[in-house]
């Protein structure tokens, strides 16, 4: 009798002893690190029976910001002055017409430096708003070197001497806003597999505008705002082509106040995250 009470009392606590090690099995133990989920389970001393689960933690951020986005591309203008009304408003002196105030497309340049832009989800990360802030410049090359503003009150001219120069330009600056409406039709791909598009519009405020000339290693510039419109309003858009994006914009009016016709438009590549 004595010896069964003892065989079942050694029985009972080994099952109890086997039960707590079980139950110890088979919780896991979590660690989380930053935005890693670590989970161990199993017996550390079996490794058939040990696993280790490594997880990460995304957070869904409604907004992703992109610091100092660079943008390299072409100036240029649509020209639809009536030169005729220009002379005898006696904006531009007698000689000037559309030939003169030609670019030269392959010098007339764009560069954007944005600070930021901020995309916000809106709709399932395929529907965003895209915004920040920026400066815009433009250099717009004159083919005729002998184009010059004159100053109080602005009068486009023919300087003879002007006729060997190395380089004749009008550079206007402005400080811009972008705002555009992204869609991206590959949310979850990564940046060299995603394609999308943005459309809207900016507004630029000018705060530099200056005509600059080189002769020979002597350079001059002539600072004014030449009759050039405070601000410029533009429809603006963005092709985005996996590790390859694409910008344009074109203004709603010209870049002058009067005297001239001339709306101007940019194209280029855009150096930018998303």
């Amino acid at each position: 009798m004595k010896r069964i009470l003892l065989a079942a009392y050694a029985a009972s606590l080994t099952m109890c002893a086997w039960s707590q090690d079980s139950s110890k099995q088979q919780r896991p133990d979590t660690i989380r690190v930053g935005g890693m989920i670590i989970i161990r389970s199993g017996d550390k001393n079996d490794s058939s029976r040990n696993g280790t689960t490594i997880t990460h933690s995304r957070r869904n951020k409604n907004a992703n910001t992109n610091w100092w986005i660079v943008d390299l591309g072409f100036a240029n203008v649509d020209d639809n002055t009536n030169y005729t009304n220009a002379v005898a408003s006696g904006f531009a002196a007698p000689g000037i017409g559309k030939e003169q105030m030609k670019l030269r497309t392959g010098k007339s340049v764009n560069v954007n430096i944005w600070i930021f832009m901020q995309k916000l989800n809106v709709i399932k990360r395929v529907v965003n708003l895209k915004y920040g802030i920026g400066l815009e410049l433009n250099n717009y090359r004159f083919d005729d070197r002998r184009i010059q503003f004159l100053e109080n009150p602005t009068k486009i001219v023919l300087n003879e001497d002007w006729k060997d120069l190395q380089k004749n330009k009008l550079a206007a600056d402005y400080l811009t806003v972008p705002l555009m409406l992204n869609l991206n039709f590959t949310p979850g791909s990564s940046r060299s597999k995603s394609f999308g598009l943005s459309g809207g519009v900016s507004a630029g405020y000018l705060y530099s505008s200056r005509q600059k000339i080189k002769d020979g290693g002597d350079k001059d510039k002539t600072h004014d705002d030449f009759n050039l419109r405070k601000w410029k309003l533009a429809y603006i858009g963005e092709l985005n082509l996996g590790m390859v994006k694409l910008y344009g914009s074109y203004a709603l009016k010209s870049m002058f106040e009067s005297g001239l016709d001339q709306t101007p438009y940019n194209v280029g590549v855009r150096l930018s995250r998303f």
